[in-house]
Formats: structure tokens, sequence, C-alpha cells
């Protein structure tokens, strides 16, 4: 496969079932799903590099208990794709190790049949600043006034 080829919807469904569940021993195997110079880009932070970003895949799943994504609508245009997800994290210093819930969506760019560019959309309070001690109180209280 050369890298002018366009992305298929297959190439699109293999990425997302990776992600179903997420773990420490499938990440190899997203690993072949992006180009060696990637961007990523979440709320939270920014990686370049295939090598980077899976550091930071390692990083996350760090105690996780459980992280699984249902994507709900899949677009494919050319080189760009779009997914909308609900994310189910299980995490212990998250709200006591109990499920959260996040809805959010990615933007991924394609060079070929990798992902060259990936940004994820999301809200961070939802995932995280909700869910911590006494800043989750803060944000909770600061959302019902708004």
């Amino acid at each position: 496969m050369t890298a002018s080829e366009a992305p298929t919807i297959e190439s699109l469904t293999h990425f997302c079932t990776l992600f179903q569940p997420l773990t420490s021993s499938g990440l190899p195997a997203l690993e072949e799903c992006y180009s060696d110079d990637v961007d990523f880009a979440d709320p939270l932070h920014r990686h370049v590099g295939r090598d980077n970003l899976m550091a930071y895949y390692a990083d996350l799943m760090e105690g996780v208990r459980h992280c699984h994504f249902e994507f709900h609508d899949r677009q494919l245009l050319g080189a760009t794709s779009f997914l909308t997800w609900t994310m189910e994290l299980a995490h212990p210093r998250l709200r006591g190790g109990r499920n959260i819930s996040v809805a959010g969506c990615s933007h991924l760019q394609w060079q070929g049949q990798r992902v060259c560019r990936h940004r994820d959309y999301f809200d961070v309070g939802a995932m995280l600043y909700e869910h911590l001690p006494v800043v989750g109180w803060m944000v909770k209280g600061v959302k019902k006034r708004l």
C-alpha cells in the first residue's frame, strides 16, 4: 500500500475496534494505525510522533481498570474522518473507581491507511475535574449557576 491510497471504511473500522476495549496489551496493534510523525491532541495534551503518542497512551493506561469506547457515528470523506463516541472509564483515583461516562468526538486525518493527525474533543470537567475531591464540588457548583 502506498501513502497516496485513500483510507477505507475497513481502516476506520479496524481503528475503532482497537478501542473496544482500550488496554495496555492492545497498544502494539494500535501503534500500527498511526504514522511515524502523527500529531495528536486532546483538551489536555499534545504529542507529536508515534513513539511519544504511544508513551502517552501507556501512561494513561496506568491504573485504569476499564476503558471502552462506544462509537456512534463514523464519517469518512477522502483522507478525513470524524467519529462520535462515548467513553466508559474506571480509574481508582476518579469517582472512587466507579465508571465515568464521557461523550466526545475525534477528527482524524489519514495518510494512506495510517492516521497522521488525531484530535479528540471532550468535556474535561465531565471526565476529570468533576470527580476530584473539592475541585469536583466547585465545578459542579459553577455548572449549576450557569
